[in-house]
């Protein structure tokens, strides 16, 4: 009974906290919704066929789409507890061999955060999924639709910030109409400017205070609902019938049809149930809309049209004139406050959206900061929250009215939610293996309904509509150039990797000299050894004495647990030295600056060594015929490791007293050498201990200690320089797209040594021409 208790508990105050971080867009959207639909002044019919119609589409759409779709759909379609269209996206991938991700390996199942249902797995493929592996074009399509939705997020990144201030802040022009048309503008600006020019603080400094913010408007505009309701018409509960619907179409034609273009603003920050799905559970975000936010919007939607029916010439001001005067400016500081944390919400997802795209290889390399230790995926990118501001305040002040700025934001909006509907359709195909019929239908059912929206909002491309198509075009050149550039980079280092028996013609020493210390040689390959080795073989006839090949690579799960992150194997014979380290990272993780890397990597090495010996792992299909065997190192305990570790704390370069000692938590560590390793500001002091053991076998043991007098000589980090070009039998397009377009990003981008918080001192870079 009690863990019962505590189970609910927790439910509860899951759902508490996503009022202020899931549902701040969606609820402010009373503020503009009647004014963008009914933005063409029509001349309103006594017996308030326009109202009722339109409070009908309302209801009903909030019904079918949020409740219906994503309430009892699409929060069951959720990747390892985490949402969004990525999270599909990676679905799909795990499932059918559709990842676009070049360096995939078998051994990259056995993660525990893949969790392939056998059963699916045994089943006969389905039609749709032999089609999408057997035709590269379908899956490259796939791609571009969910490319399609990721910049349509990182449009409402630009306009929900927009609308949801000026709506707000235009409040002011009820309370005092003589006040000069400008000054709203200026008001909305500053506002925005002090909501981004905050986002380094992250949401977590401020996060304390968003869910009372969104309860308190929630009921505000639930209680001034029922006000006006009873005060103005009870009857707009007949709107409850759809009847008013099909009167609302017929008697309006083709200007009710594109009147809808409105309505769909109603279920604007709808997709961020599914997106923020990772940090709270489907059981809170359901509870949270059933039982507030769907009840309180309905209200509210319902207020307005009773106020609506009885003041016909308020139309374009109906949320503020709707408020009785006696709370009229409490309530317009909620709603500001309201449309901020809304806002703030959409610009975090915006910022987690692009770390995602990054990662997965379809986005150039941004600096990203992360902005909480205690809560996981919360990130801030300088970089994209300039552009975000620049843009943002470039359609405030270029349009300076919510009508203009809604047509465009309901083009983003539901271009997301009938990309979400498509993904859904494969998924019920692919993953959850059901009958195609009853993907179909889903797909019919919901991608009508959102069709019908969007038919509706391409009506209004000329008086707005155009923006979002304008961003999200730009932002899916980029993702795609970079993407293909990627690519094509990858396949290039594929063809020319240096083959084994080049390698093993050079004998033990490899025909070079070998000098104290370890060589680290960032490469995107997982197998063989890159030409980046051949080329500073060529040019430099000397290398260090222990070699590490490090690959970093993405996975298609949102998360990789730390113990099962790096896989490390060898590369040629023991006499080589040389090693290959894979680090694993999902889509969501986070690659923080590990300032201990290099201790991890040595650790693991030594743990690899010393099980290699031991033959208890299993080796990774057949790759062994090339590099050797690979390892996932870290899921074992170390005890009986070869040899051990111990810390002393960092010394900060300043004079404040003396560094303090303190131990590691790994079994039976001691001291031998010291070795320090250059950091910004700061410096490390690691020991490492090869304690006398009459059973580790000798060559273990000589073994494992040129490897801590390698790391005691230094370590010294290469990384190829890459000068990408089309080859000239490339078509004009080609060309333009990896020597014009693929090149600017790349010089315009964060470098690699940057990316991966390499020192400069022990940097050396190799340059090479990639011919592509």
């Amino acid at each position: 009974m009690g863990l019962q208790q505590n189970s609910i508990k927790a439910v509860l105050t899951l759902a508490y906290q996503s009022f202020g971080v899931v549902y701040g867009d969606l609820s402010t959207s009373p503020l503009y919704v009647y004014r963008s639909t009914f933005s063409q002044k029509w001349q309103l019919h006594e017996d308030d066929t326009e109202i009722l119609g339109v409070l009908s589409f309302i209801v009903y759409t909030l019904t079918l789409v949020p409740m219906m779709k994503y309430i009892l759909f699409v929060l069951s379609a959720d990747d390892n507890g985490e949402g969004g269209t990525f999270a599909l996206y990676s679905l799909l991938c795990r499932y059918a061999k559709l990842s676009m991700l070049p360096n995939q390996q078998p051994i990259d199942k056995e993660l525990s955060t893949y969790k392939l249902d056998q059963d699916v797995l045994d089943a006969k493929g389905s039609k749709v999924k032999l089609f999408l592996e057997k035709h590269k074009n379908a899956r490259t399509a796939l791609l571009i639709v969910v490319l399609l939705g990721t910049s349509m997020v990182i449009g409402d990144g630009i306009l929900t910030p927009a609308i949801s201030v000026l709506s707000a802040v235009s409040g002011i022009e009820v309370a005092a109409p003589n006040l000069h048309e400008h000054v709203v503008d200026v008001i909305a600006c500053l506002v925005l400017v002090g909501l981004f020019a905050l986002q380094h603080f992250g949401t977590r400094k401020v996060g304390f205070m968003f869910a009372p913010i969104v309860l308190t408007w929630l009921f505000c505009i639930s209680s001034i609902g029922i006000y006006n309701i009873v005060r103005w018409n009870v009857g707009v509960f007949r709107a409850l019938s759809p009847y008013y619907m099909y009167n609302y179409i017929s008697k309006m034609g083709a200007a009710g049809w594109a009147s809808l273009g409105g309505i769909l603003l109603s279920i604007t920050g709808t997709e961020a149930m599914f997106a923020d799905l990772g940090h709270f559970s489907r059981s809170s975000i359901k509870i949270a809309f059933t039982f507030v936010v769907y009840p309180s919007l309905v209200l509210a939607y319902m207020g307005q049209a009773a106020y609506l029916s009885k003041h016909h010439a308020d139309i374009q001001r109906s949320f503020y004139k709707s408020i009785p005067e006696a709370v009229f400016w409490p309530v317009f500081v909620v709603a500001t406050l309201a449309s901020v944390v809304g806002s703030q919400a959409v610009i975090s997802a915006t910022f987690s959206v692009i770390r995602q795209c990054s990662a997965l290889g379809c986005f150039p390399r941004v600096k990203v900061v992360h902005t909480s230790k205690n809560i996981y995926g919360q990130v801030y990118i300088p970089e994209i929250n300039w552009i975000l501001l620049i843009l943002c305040l470039a359609i405030t002040i270029g349009f300076r009215d919510t009508i203009l700025i809604g047509h465009a934001y309901g083009i983003a909006v539901i271009t997301v939610m009938f990309v979400t509907t498509c993904l859904m359709s494969l998924v019920i195909v692919v993953v959850w293996q059901k009958s195609i019929w009853l993907a179909l239908c889903f797909l019919v059912f919901f991608g009508s309904i959102e069709l019908l929206y969007i038919s509706a909002a391409l009506v209004k491309v000329p008086e707005g509509g155009w923006v979002p198509l304008v961003l999200s075009g730009m932002f899916m050149a980029i993702m795609y150039v970079w993407h293909y550039g990627t690519k094509k980079k990858y396949q290039f280092d594929v063809q020319n990797k240096v083959s084994m028996k080049w390698l093993l013609t050079l004998g033990p020493s490899l025909g070079i000299v070998r000098v104290p210390g370890i060589g680290l040689i960032y490469t995107e390959l997982v197998t063989g050894v890159p030409a980046i080795f051949s080329h500073f073989v060529t040019n430099l006839p000397a290398f260090h004495e222990v070699l590490v090949f490090v690959c970093i690579k993405s996975v298609p799960v949102p998360y990789v647990p730390p113990q099962e992150r790096y896989l490390i194997g060898r590369v040629g014979t023991k006499e080589y030295r040389m090693y290959r380290c894979i680090l694993r990272y999902g889509y969501k993780d986070i690659r923080i600056d590990d300032h201990d890397f290099e201790n991890q990597l040595i650790l693991s090495i030594g743990e690899f060594i010393q099980t290699e010996a031991a033959q208890t792992w299993v080796p990774s299909s057949n790759e062994g015929s090339v590099d050797g065997k690979m390892a996932v190192v870290g899921t074992s305990a170390r005890n009986g490791m070869a040899f051990t570790v111990s810390e002393l704390e960092d010394l900060e370069q300043s004079s404040y007293g003396t560094p303090l000692s303190k131990s590691l938590s790994v079994p039976s560590l001691q001291d031998l050498s010291e070795i320090e390793s250059p950091d910004v500001g700061r410096k490390r002091r690691v020991r490492f201990e090869l304690p006398e053991s009459p059973d580790v076998d000798p060559s273990i043991r000589n073994e494992l200690m040129q490897l801590i007098e390698a790391r005691d000589a230094g370590i010294a980090y290469i990384l190829g320089h890459s000068y990408v070009q089309a080859k000239k039998s490339s078509s004009l397009l080609k060309k333009f797209v990896i020597d014009v377009l693929y090149s600017f990003l790349r010089r315009n981008c964060r470098g690699s040594a940057v990316a991966l918080s390499i020192p400069h001192i022990c940097l050396i870079e190799v340059g090479m021409i990639y011919h592509v």
